[in-house]
C-alpha cells in the first residue's frame, strides 16, 4: 500500500507543477501582449537634447497635412479672384468720385444754366447707382467662383476618393463657363467705354500745356485757343458758354478738381482692364474644370462598368465551384 500512495503523492506533486508552468506561460503571455498593444498605442521618442529642439513641423504627420492643405488651394482662381476684386474695386471706387467731380467742373465752368445739364447730371447719377450694383454683383460672384475653383481642383478630388461627379455638377460649371464669357464681353466694352473721358480730359490738358507753352514763349495768340466741351456731346449746343478759351481754360487746368479727375479716370480705365484680364483668367479656369469633370465622369462610368464586369465574373467563378464541389 506505501508504494501506491506516494506515486499518486507524485503523480498529484507533478501535476500541480505543471498547472503552475502553464498558469504562469499564460501570464507571461498576457503580458507581453498587453506590452505589445501598449507599445503600439503609445509609442514614446526620446527628449530632446540640447543640441536637438523639438520642432512643431518636424512630426511627418503635421507636415504631410500641411503639404496636402497646401495643395487643395486652387492658386489659379485665387489671383483671378484678387485681381477681378482689386480691378472692380478701382473702376467703382475711382469712377464714382471721378464723375462727381466732371459734374462740379460742368456746373462751375461750362454750363451756367441749370437746365442745360439736367439731363447730363441724372445720367451720372444713374451710373453711380449701376456702379453700386457692379461692386456687390462681383464681390459675390467671385466668390462663387472662387469655391467652385476649391471644389473641382483635382488635388481635392485626390483628398476625397468619394468626391463623384454628376451632370448636375457639370452643367453648373458650364453655366458659369458661359456667364463669364458674355460678363467678359461686357466689360470690353466698359473698358472702351471707360477710355472716353480719359480721351477728353487729356484733350483739354494738352490744350493748357499749349496754353502755357505760348505763354512761356510770350505769344499773344493765348485766347484764341478753346476747348469747346459741347462738341463731345455731354451739354446741348445751346448751352452757355460751353466754350472755354485762353486764360480761363489754363485756370481751370490748374484746380485740383481737374486733376484729380483726369488721375481717377485713368486709374478707373485701368481697374477696367485688370477686371477683363480677370475674367479671361477666370474663363480660362472654368474651361479646364469644365474638361476634367467631363473626364472625370466618363472615368467614372467605366470604373463603374469594371466593377460591375468584375463582380459578375465573381459569381460565375462561384457558381462553377459549388457546380464542382456538388460532383465530387
Amino acid at each position: 500500500m506505501k508504494p501506491a500512495m506516494e506515486t499518486a503523492a507524485e503523480e498529484n506533486t507533478e501535476q500541480s507543477q505543471e498547472r503552475k508552468v502553464n498558469s504562469r506561460a499564460e501570464m507571461e503571455i498576457c503580458r507581453n501582449h498587453w506590452m505589445y498593444l501598449g507599445s503600439k498605442n503609445h509609442q514614446y521618442s526620446p527628449l530632446p537634447t540640447e543640441g536637438k529642439r523639438l520642432n512643431p513641423l518636424s512630426h511627418p504627420g503635421c507636415f504631410e497635412c500641411c503639404i496636402k492643405c497646401l495643395g487643395g488651394v486652387p492658386y489659379a482662381s485665387l489671383v483671378a479672384t484678387i485681381l477681378c476684386f482689386s480691378g472692380v474695386a478701382l473702376f467703382c471706387g475711382c469712377g464714382h468720385m471721378a464723375l462727381a467731380g466732371t459734374v462740379a467742373i460742368l456746373e462751375q465752368h461750362f454750363s451756367t444754366s441749370t437746365s442745360d445739364h439736367t439731363l447730363f447730371s441724372e445720367v451720372i447719377q444713374l451710373m453711380q447707382y449701376v456702379i453700386y450694383g457692379i461692386a456687390s454683383f462681383f464681390f459675390l460672384y467671385g466668390i462663387i467662383l472662387l469655391a467652385e475653383g476649391f471644389y473641382t481642383t483635382s488635388t481635392v478630388k485626390e483628398l476625397h476618393v468619394e468626391f463623384k461627379t454628376s451632370a448636375c455638377g457639370r452643367c453648373i460649371s458650364a453655366m458659369f463657363v458661359f456667364l463669364t464669357y458674355v460678363l467678359g464681353v461686357a466689360w470690353l466694352g466698359v473698358f472702351g467705354f471707360s477710355t472716353m473721358p480719359v480721351f477728353m480730359f487729356y484733350n483739354i490738358w494738352s490744350t493748357c500745356e499749349v496754353i502755357n507753352s505760348l505763354q512761356t514763349n510770350g505769344t499773344a495768340a493765348v485766347e484764341q485757343i478753346c476747348v469747346d466741351i459741347r462738341q463731345y456731346g455731354i451739354i446741348p449746343w445751346n448751352a452757355f458758354p460751353g466754350k472755354i478759351c485762353g486764360s480761363t481754360l489754363e485756370n481751370i487746368c490748374n484746380t485740383s478738381e481737374f486733376y484729380m479727375s483726369y488721375l481717377l479716370y485713368i486709374v478707373a480705365c485701368a481697374g477696367a482692364g485688370a477686371t477683363v484680364i480677370a475674367l479671361i483668367h477666370f474663363l480660362m479656369i472654368l474651361s479646364s474644370n469644365w474638361a476634367y469633370l467631363k473626364d472625370a465622369s466618363k472615368m467614372q462610368a467605366y470604373q463603374d462598368i469594371k466593377a460591375k464586369e468584375e463582380q459578375e465574373l465573381q459569381d460565375i467563378q462561384s457558381r462553377l465551384k459549388e457546380q464542382l464541389n456538388s460532383y465530387t
